[in-house]
C-alpha cells in the first residue's frame, strides 16, 4: 500500500460499522490524493448472480449529481432530434452519427436511442458493446422519452448493476462534496437498490454496505440510514 493509503487506513476501524454521518466524514478524511476522488457505494447482495432472474439492475437520479457532467449523444429521427437538442444533448444524429461511430469516433459517455433506430445500431454493436455504450431498455437508454432522459443523465442519473460476485459498485459523488450531499446521494441509491430485490431471491438481501474514495480504504456503513 502507498503512504497515503496506509495513513488513511489507520483512520478506519475495519471491525466497525459506522453511521452514515460518521462514514461520510471519514471518507472525506481518507481521500488524500491530489485530485478530487470519486466516492463509490458498494452493496454486497445475497443473490445468486448466475441466475438471470436475480440480476439487480436499474437507474436512479442522484439528488446532487455525481460531480461529473456526462456527454450525452442521441440517435433518433425527426422531432425527437429537436427534442434532444433542446434538452441539451451534446451530439444528435441518425445515420450520420452511426457512421462516425463506425469510424471509431466516440465523443460521448452515454448513448441514447429511440426504439425505432435500434435496428440501425446493429451495424456498430461490436464497437459499442465492449465499451458498455450500447443503448439498453433496462438502463433506460432506449426510449421515446428523449427530453426527460437527456435531462436526467445531465443532472446525475446513474445506472447500477451487480457484478459477477453479486456486488453493486456505483459512484455517488466526489470527495469535495459536503457530507450532507454525499449522504443524500447514498440514501437515494441505497433505497433504489433495496426496492429492486428480485422476487426469486431468498434470505438476507443486503449483506453489507460500504463506501470508499478512489484511493481510500473501505468503510462499512450501517444499513439504518
Amino acid at each position: 500500500m502507498g503512504k497515503n493509503l496506509n495513513e488513511s487506513a489507520k483512520l478506519v476501524d475495519k471491525s466497525k460499522t459506522y453511521s452514515l454521518a460518521e462514514a461520510t466524514d471519514l471518507v472525506k478524511q481518507t481521500a488524500k490524493a491530489k485530485f478530487d476522488e470519486t466516492v463509490e457505494l458498494h452493496i454486497k447482495l445475497g443473490i445468486d448472480p448466475k441466475q438471470s432472474d436475480q440480476i439487480v439492475r436499474g437507474t436512479v437520479l442522484l439528488p446532487n449529481g455525481t460531480g461529473k457532467t456526462k456527454r450525452v449523444a442521441v440517435i433518433a429521427k425527426g422531432e425527437k432530434q429537436k427534442e434532444a437538442e433542446t434538452a441539451g444533448a451534446d451530439s444528435v444524429g441518425s445515420e450520420d452519427l452511426i457512421e462516425e461511430i463506425s469510424k471509431g469516433k466516440l465523443d460521448f459517455d452515454v448513448l441514447v436511442a429511440t426504439p425505432d433506430v435500434m435496428k440501425d445500431l446493429s451495424k456498430v454493436a461490436k464497437i459499442l458493446g465492449p465499451k458498455g455504450l450500447m443503448p439498453n431498455p433496462k438502463s433506460g437508454t432506449v426510449t421515446f422519452e428523449i427530453a426527460k432522459t437527456v435531462a436526467e443523465l445531465k443532472k446525475g442519473r446513474v445506472e447500477y448493476k451487480n457484478d459477477a460476485y453479486g456486488i453493486i459498485h456505483c459512484p455517488v459523488g466526489k470527495a469535495s462534496f459536503d457530507k450532507e450531499k454525499l449522504a443524500e446521494n447514498i440514501r437515494a441509491l441505497f433505497e433504489a437498490v433495496s426496492k429492486a430485490k428480485p422476487s426469486s431471491s431468498k434470505g438476507q438481501y443486503i449483506k453489507s454496505v460500504s463506501i470508499s474514495s478512489t484511493m481510500g480504504p473501505g468503510i462499512f456503513v450501517d444499513q439504518k440510514m
